[in-house]
């Protein structure tokens, strides 16, 4: 694996698979990617803190022009949706480009990511897609 290790990623999985952030106890500042160590307040008590599986599209981009390994995947959308009280960056699929908007309700769903050719692993991760 060129930019992660297998260690590394499995240590990751709750983030990867269940969206799993952290909330401070002290101030109550939640985190996605997680921390270890709250920004706001400085503390170190942290816990888990579980997003929820929708949320609003806040903001997206079209990526008609993209790298090899995303030729299938081609036009890529990115957008930027709010689940309960911090946003996240991911990949909008399952959409036509033309008929996001902002304000537009979104679900997680959890696909592969990438196939790791020389260990065979194959990595899944959330996705966002429109809710019908």
């Amino acid at each position: 694996m060129e930019h992660e290790s297998v260690p590394l990623y499995w240590r990751n999985i709750p983030a990867y698979y269940r969206l799993v952030a952290k909330r401070c106890r002290k101030c109550g500042e939640v985190y996605y990617p997680p921390v270890v160590k709250c920004a706001k307040c400085g503390s170190a008590e942290l816990e888990d803190y579980q997003l929820p599986h929708e949320g609003e599209l806040v903001e997206f981009t079209v990526l008609r022009s993209v790298p090899t390994d995303f030729l299938k995947q081609k036009p890529l959308v990115i957008g930027l949706v709010k689940l309960g009280p911090v946003k996240v960056l991911g990949q909008i699929v399952d959409a036509v480009p033309e008929k996001l908007k902002p304000g537009q309700r979104m679900e997680v769903v959890f696909r592969r990511v990438v196939v790791d050719g020389k260990y065979g692993l194959v990595m899944y991760g959330y996705k966002f897609r429109p809710r019908p």
